[in-house]
């Protein structure tokens, strides 16, 4: 469904095409910011033309924004300090000039590990999953093993976050591993993993295939935490400054039309073209319905008020990277924070007359204090 012509961005000048902008994305709900800029014609609108491509694992689409086979891509929030880093040899520089969402994780468990759990309400609390671990521990039996999409990502700092709520240590008292997204329902079911915390849809999936129990979202531990970036190779937004605000006007432009509940029926029909194929209406719908097996998740994926990107939020996740001892200690924060650019997100706003978002809930706290090195 196209927009209306009163809702589409203006840019101040249409000027003619010059080069294909390459942008990559992870087969995720919140990647639905840029699929429907495309297919609402939002990129057009702002006089780009847009080769948007699907990559089969973080790793693969990392490298290559990194090694210049993408202007820009669909990053994991912490992935730009990671690649400031150098981190896992890897090292570039990116521009993140929008952030692609809020919420939209779930930790889902597999279903003997739910029966272990019993009965118990849902969101699960960290501390009676910390009371499952001890009493497999002391009868001897082997550490659980759960996945994370990443290492420097959301998902597993969430994570981290809320095993140590219940006071385990996820480095000793669990295995962490990592599994691509499109992959980790998969493994649940045939039982490598006990358990995951991925992007929708792949926690309802998994449900729906009856591999496992949803048994909390990443809202619940950060309400309206930051998900996804849109990310530019720094060289890229450096030579063509108006590509890159108008990429950004067009993205900004589908998340307020994505928010929007009467278009959630066409938001989930396009995910299903261009992403996800073979899953169920339903299952794609669940992260915008905030509703997973029948119970209301912490908070629903949303998109718009999360497009401006916010260095303190970003900060969150530098000081578990710190946490976790992740990133050198040598990386200042100015460098490892440098990548994100909210000035850019103004000036495509300006041209959608479009209002700063109202400030987002505070991140979580450890009873330690974030900066608590992993001892």
């Amino acid at each position: 469904m196209p927009l209306d012509a009163d809702d589409a961005p203006r840019p101040t000048l249409r000027r003619p095409v010059l080069r294909t902008l390459r942008l990559g994305f992870v087969p995720l709900t919140d990647a639905a910011p840029l699929l429907a800029a495309q297919e609402l014609g939002l990129f057009d609108a702002v006089g780009l033309r847009v080769a948007l491509t699907a990559e089969p694992s973080w790793a693969a689409l990392r490298d290559k924004l990194a090694f210049g086979a993408l202007d820009a891509a669909h990053l994991l929030g912490p992935m730009p300090i990671a690649l400031a880093a150098g981190l896992t040899g890897v090292r570039a520089q990116v521009t993140v000039a929008a952030g692609l969402g809020a919420n939209g994780n779930t930790v889902t468990l597999s279903n003997a590990l739910a029966q272990e759990l019993g009965r118990f309400p849902r969101p699960l609390a960290a501390a009676s999953f910390a009371a499952l671990v001890r009493r497999r521990a002391t009868a001897g039996r082997r550490p659980l093993t759960l996945a994370v999409v990443f290492p420097f990502s959301s998902h597993n700092y969430l994570l981290r976050h809320w095993l140590a709520e219940g006071g385990l240590d996820p480095d000793r008292d669990l295995r962490l591993t990592v599994v691509p997204p499109p992959m980790v329902a998969e493994r649940l079911a045939e039982g490598e993993i006990d358990g995951f915390c991925a992007g929708e849809p792949w926690g309802s999936h998994a449900a729906a295939l009856g591999a496992g129990r949803i048994a909390l979202s990443t809202g619940d531990i950060w309400p309206n935490h930051p998900e996804k970036v849109l990310a530019f190779d720094a060289g890229y937004a450096t030579r063509d400054p108006e590509s890159t605000t108008a990429c950004t006007a067009a993205v900004i432009a589908a998340a307020r039309w994505l928010d929007e509940p009467s278009n959630q029926a066409e938001a989930v029909n396009i995910l299903r073209r261009r992403a996800f194929p073979k899953l169920a209406p339903a299952e794609i719908a669940a992260a915008f319905e905030g509703m997973a097996e029948g119970f209301a998740l912490g908070a629903p994926l949303r998109f718009h008020n999360a497009t401006l990107p916010r260095r303190e939020q970003a900060a969150w996740f530098l000081r578990q990277m710190r946490r976790w001892s992740h990133i050198p200690a040598a990386i200042s924060d100015s460098t490892a924070l440098a990548p994100w650019r909210p000035d850019i997100w103004r000036a495509a706003a300006v041209r959608l007359h479009e209002a700063e978002p109202p400030a987002p809930p505070p991140p979580p706290s450890s009873p330690l204090g974030d900066r608590m090195e992993h001892a």
